[in-house]
């Protein structure tokens, strides 16, 4: 594993919200369909959302990707984040 140069964070990929939502629900095991249902949007939007996730994250499939949403904690799952407000969600 490479040496980060000082001051560099150990995740630097960046994530939109969207890109989150579908992540916090794909790392459930949630088909596409489930996705898009969830968060009302069509199919092949998640399509794309998830292929970005897969180049962005450097992983090879949904499993990887999981893995990566987990280890890293990059996903927005209101409701197992303490630090994120009942009222806001």
């Amino acid at each position: 594993m490479p040496c980060l140069p000082c001051g560099s964070s150990p995740d630097p990929v960046h994530l939109t919200q969207r890109q989150r939502d579908v992540l916090a629900h794909l790392r459930k095991g949630l088909s596409n369909r489930a996705i898009a249902e969830a968060l009302a949007i069509d199919v092949r939007t998640v399509e794309s959302h998830v292929a970005h996730l897969l180049t962005k994250t450097g992983s090879r499939n949904r499993t990887q990707l999981a893995i990566w949403a987990l280890t890293t904690g990059n996903s927005s799952d209101p409701m197992e984040d303490p630090s994120v407000d009942s009222g806001d969600v």
